[in-house]
């Protein structure tokens, strides 16, 4: 498991059919007629530079309501409180509530709007304390197109309704801007949720409100809406840890949108159909440098736990067509690339196909990494708070940066751009190397690599609806639910301030 440990980096510069919003003052809507009234996506921001000051470190775990009705008749939902869980909503919610069962959460922010609040209900049954509603949780405000099913939309609003879809973080309906208005509101929950004396916390609410909790938190602007994708009862956990003098405190996203199901299935992203995904698979654990002796940790073979790691994402992968693995040369990297390439061309043998697969399996040399980050003596944080930009650690930190731009254009390379072809590439390295990329998918600076978290074995998936030349859509970080009982749990007991 490669421990990393977050520092502040600099930001990329980069009910009926309209219900009412409820009345409290934390919930009311910001009305702005021009964009300089909010925030623009220009303006400067760094990973917690919104948040406020912390005494110890925390945890909030953030899940998305179970399938509701209007989920199922593909209407817009927005903030109107008319649609309620499906059957399939609450057994989502059931799943979700075996899932953080163990977990010792201090305190539950819901959503007042019947579709999460019913499911934050199951989720913390037999728990002593009182939900906590805020209103400023409920989904994003959508005003007249509240109630359309999606085709009507079209209809009705034409340029407008192509608007929302293709240009969401400029959109504007009824004198309001949606997107900027929901980011402001995610702003305001997080100073309440931080402020709880709880150092771990649940919150149940919706998919763009959750998408603006976890951007916000991390500093990104209104133009990632649409990217980081919530599914029905998707759980995304996000560690904050305090500064030794004082300030915003650094966050880490530990992990994104672990569904009750698999995140391979194949479908849409966020609504829009795609056939084009690239899945980071980080190599098994690894035997320690201490037992081996062929000239360094690029050597060292799986363990045996890494061995069931391998196999383990070989069987969740076998659900997909896997045309190419592009992996690592270093030696675990190969393995666990190996029971992937030959559980895919077993598939007609295991049931899954009807003829063999046949899978192209290459070495990349821009995912191979230095044994300074296999040997996991220091964490990114630690390297670049250290101060010492001309150290022999930090230039090797900016070699591996500067090999995943070139990895990560390789990767991209395998996916054809057209709307026809289905492509899945994967790709198979050290999670150093996959945190380098998944900052590149998202166009964030060489800092922004300790603000994510991978465990070996696990899974990170990235979708391309609009095609590679424009930015991917990432649908899951940190997946390790397949690993059975060998995996990560959801979240950690937080039992000391060092487990962060």
């Amino acid at each position: 498991m490669l421990l990393v440990a977050p520092t502040p980096p600099l930001s990329p510069a980069a009910a009926g059919r309209r219900s009412p919003r409820p009345a409290s003052a934390s919930s009311t809507c910001v009305s702005c007629s021009s964009v300089g009234e909010l925030e623009t996506s220009a303006s400067p921001r760094r990973a917690g530079a919104s948040l406020p000051p912390l005494g110890q470190a925390k945890r909030v775990v953030l899940v998305r309501h179970g399938q509701s009705t209007w989920n199922a008749e593909g209407r817009i939902q927005g903030s109107s409180d008319a649609s309620v869980l499906t059957p399939k909503g609450e057994a989502q919610a059931e799943t979700s509530r075996q899932m953080l069962l163990s977990d010792s959460f201090d305190a539950c922010f819901t959503s007042p709007l019947a579709r999460s609040r019913r499911t934050a209900e199951i989720i913390w049954e037999g728990r002593d304390d009182a939900l906590i509603p805020d209103s400023d949780l409920r989904e994003i405000d959508l005003y007249s197109f509240q109630g359309l099913l999606k085709h009507e939309g079209k209809e009705r609003y034409g340029v407008l309704y192509r608007q929302w879809q293709k240009n969401a973080a400029n959109f504007s309906i009824d004198g309001h801007y949606p997107v900027r208005e929901l980011w402001d509101r995610a702003r305001s929950c997080w100073e309440r949720i931080l402020a709880h004396e709880g150092k771990s916390v649940l919150v149940v609410a919706h998919n763009a409100v959750n998408q603006a909790l976890v951007a916000t938190s991390l500093g990104l602007s209104v133009e990632y809406f649409r990217i980081l994708l919530q599914s029905n009862c998707g759980a995304s956990v996000l560690d904050f840890t305090p500064q030794a003098r004082g300030g915003h405190p650094t966050v880490c996203l530990n992990r994104l949108n672990q569904t009750p199901n698999s995140p391979v299935a194949s479908g849409s992203s966020g609504g829009r159909k795609t056939s084009k995904r690239i899945i980071l698979a980080c190599q098994g654990t690894t035997q320690s440098s201490s037992e081996t002796n062929l000239g360094g940790m690029g050597y060292a073979p799986l363990n045996m736990l890494g061995t069931i790691q391998s196999q383990k994402t070989a069987e969740l992968l076998l659900d997909l067509k896997v045309n190419s693995i592009l992996c690592s040369p270093q030696v675990a990297a190969v393995d666990t690339a190996t029971a992937i390439c030959e559980v895919q061309e077993a598939a007609d043998c295991l049931g899954a196909d009807c003829v063999p697969r046949y899978v192209e399996m290459k070495n990349l040399m821009e995912l191979e990494i230095d044994d300074v980050f296999q040997a996991k003596q220091k964490s990114f944080g630690e390297i670049v708070q250290s101060g010492w930009v001309g150290g022999m650690e930090y230039r090797l930190l900016e070699r591996l940066w500067a090999q995943s731009k070139d990895a990560w254009q390789a990767l991209l390379n395998e996916l054809p751009d057209d709307a026809a072809s289905d492509r899945v590439v994967v790709a198979v390295g050290h999670p150093a190397i996959h945190l380098a990329l998944i900052c590149r998918c998202l166009d964030l600076p060489i800092e922004y690599m300790s603000s994510f978290h991978l465990d070996d074995g696990s899974i990170s998936v990235i979708d391309f609806p609009d095609g590679p030349k424009r930015r991917g859509v990432i649908r899951c970080t940190n997946y390790t639910a397949h690993l059975g009982r060998w995996s990560i749990p959801i979240t950690r007991p937080t039992e000391n301030d060092e487990e962060f």
